[in-house]
């Protein structure tokens, strides 16, 4: 949306980079495949999930639903 194809990652990593530090939900950044692009072995993705999971997002195996939980403008 913002015109920046491609460049999607660098929202997930400034909200990891910054995780502890802000108060805004980036549990709700996915990547363009509906996964969590964190990696399993810090815990910051069972985080994520668990976060999604407690606003009723549904995973199937790893991936959500895109086309049901993508934000629309």
């Amino acid at each position: 949306l913002a015109g920046l194809g491609g460049y999607v990652w660098m929202v997930g990593y400034v909200f990891y980079v910054i995780l502890e530090a802000i108060e805004i939900p980036w549990h709700r950044v996915i990547n363009a495949r509906g996964t969590i692009s964190l990696p399993k072995e810090t815990g910051h993705y069972d985080l994520q999930k668990s976060l999604l999971e407690a606003e009723g997002v549904k995973f199937a195996g790893e991936r959500i639903n895109l086309g049901e939980y993508r934000w629309r403008v």
